[in-house]
C-alpha cells in the first residue's frame, strides 16, 4: 500500500483505516473523521505526518540563494523563526508551497509534502549555486499535535518522557532544536499546535505519551476537513503550476518589499501582488443540501466563471463549504453544480472557522 512510517504498527493496533497517500501507507481515520475533527477544535489531537520531506540548506551563500529561489524573503527571519513560502516557475506558477525555518545564519530547514519531492529536488538542484549545499534528512518521524490544549498536553507528555523541552515557551512560527528533536509551532488545522520531528526509533514513545494525556489520534480525513475550514490550500487542488500564489489564495507568500531582490518569477508575481491575477480565490457556503466537490462548476447569472478547488462538509458550521477559483470578483450569491444540477451558494469570508491562524 506504500511506505510504512515509524508509527505504522501503532496505527494497525489502533484499527486505523489505512490508505496510500503520496506513496505512504497512512491512516485516513480511526473510526470517525468528525470525532477526530472536533477533538482538534475542542481540545487536541495528533497526526502522523511522517510523509513530509525535510531538506536542509546550508553554506556561506545559503541566505542569498534562498532569497532568489523562494517568493517570501528569508532575510527577515530571526534564528529559530519560520515562514510560509512558495517555490515558483518564471511564469509565476507554483512548483510547491512549503515552510522554511532559519537554524543559523548559514543553515535552513525546509518542509514540504513528499508528493512534490522529485519535482522540488530536481528544480532546486538545477538552480544550485556555489557555496550552497542541500541535504535530505531521513529516518525521522513527524508528529503534529493540534488544538487549543496541544501545547499544555505536549508539555506534560515531554515531562513524562524526561525531556528538557518547555514547548509552552515557544512563540508561534518559531522552532527549537533539542538534540535530535526539532519542534515548530505552526499548524495546518487553523488551531494552535506543534510539529515534532524526532528520530524514528523514538516516535512510538512520544505517540503513547501523548495518548496518555488524552490526545486523540487523528487521520488524513480530519486533517483535510480542518484545513478547509481554516481556508488553507492543498497542492494539486487549490495550488498548482498553472496559477500564481495570488491566484491560489496565498498571495501573502509573495514579499516584494526589497526592490533589489530578484527572486524567480518576480516580474509576474509582483504584478499579481499589486494588481491581481487572472483569477481569484473565494470561499463558498452551499445554501442547500449536498457537498461542494472539487471540479464543480461555478456560475454567475448563467455565465461560467470558475470551479471549486476544495470542498467538504464543515462540522463546525454544519454546512458544505469550499474554496473556489473564479475569473471575476463578485459579492452575494452564485450557482454551483452539485450532482448535475445548479444550487445556490454564497460568498463566505475565509477562514470559515474564525479562529484559523494567519500565516
Amino acid at each position: 500500500m506504500g511506505i510504512h512510517t515509524a508509527l505504522h504498527q501503532v496505527h494497525v493496533d489502533s484499527s486505523a483505516k489505512l490508505v496510500n497517500f503520496s506513496g505512504y501507507c497512512m491512516p485516513l481515520h480511526y473510526g470517525s473523521v468528525v470525532k477526530e475533527h472536533c477533538a482538534v477544535r475542542d481540545s487536541a489531537a495528533m497526526f502522523d505526518i511522517s510523509h513530509m520531506c525535510i531538506l536542509e540548506v546550508s553554506g556561506e551563500r545559503a541566505t542569498h540563494w534562498l532569497r532568489i529561489m523562494l517568493t517570501n524573503d528569508v532575510a527577515k527571519l530571526d534564528v529559530g523563526s519560520g515562514l510560509y513560502t512558495c517555490l515558483c516557475l518564471e511564469s509565476g506558477g507554483v512548483i510547491d508551497d512549503l515552510m522554511v525555518f532559519k537554524l543559523s545564519d548559514y543553515h535552513y530547514r525546509l518542509y514540504f509534502d513528499s508528493a512534490r519531492r522529485h519535482k522540488n529536488l530536481t528544480w532546486l538542484n538545477g538552480h544550485l549555486s556555489s557555496k550552497v549545499e542541500i541535504n535530505e534528512i531521513r529516518d525521522n518521524a513527524i508528529i503534529a499535535i493540534q488544538g487549543p490544549d496541544a501545547i499544555s498536553f505536549t508539555n506534560l507528555a515531554m515531562d513524562a518522557l524526561g525531556l528538557p523541552l518547555k514547548v509552552y515557551e515557544l512563540e508561534r512560527f518559531a522552532s527549537v532544536t533539542c538534540g535530535e528533536w526539532f519542534v515548530s509551532r505552526t499548524g495546518y488545522s487553523g488551531e494552535d499546535g506543534l510539529e515534532v520531528t524526532l528520530p524514528s526509533r523514538q516516535a512510538e514513545g512520544l505517540w503513547k505519551a501523548l495518548a496518555e494525556q488524552n490526545v486523540l489520534a487523528a487521520g488524513l480525513g480530519a486533517r483535510n476537513t480542518l484545513r478547509i475550514e481554516a481556508g488553507f490550500g492543498l497542492y494539486g487542488q487549490d495550488i498548482d503550476e498553472r496559477h500564481s500564489p495570488e491566484e491560489s489564495g496565498i498571495g501573502r507568500t509573495i514579499d516584494i518589499n526589497d526592490a533589489d531582490r530578484q527572486f524567480i518569477g518576480r516580474g509576474v508575481l509582483e504584478d499579481h501582488k499589486r494588481f491581481g491575477g487572472r483569477y481569484f480565490q473565494v470561499g463558498l457556503t452551499l445554501e442547500g443540501q449536498g457537498v461542494l466537490r472539487r471540479g464543480a462548476g461555478v456560475e454567475l447569472v448563467g455565465q461560467a466563471i470558475g470551479q471549486v478547488t476544495s470542498g467538504s462538509f464543515s462540522p463546525m458550521r454544519s454546512a458544505a463549504v469550499g474554496l473556489a477559483r473564479v475569473s471575476r470578483r463578485f459579492t452575494g450569491n452564485c450557482d454551483v453544480t452539485v450532482r448535475d444540477r445548479l444550487q445556490t451558494a454564497r460568498i463566505t469570508s475565509v477562514p470559515f472557522v474564525p479562529h484559523g491562524l494567519t500565516r
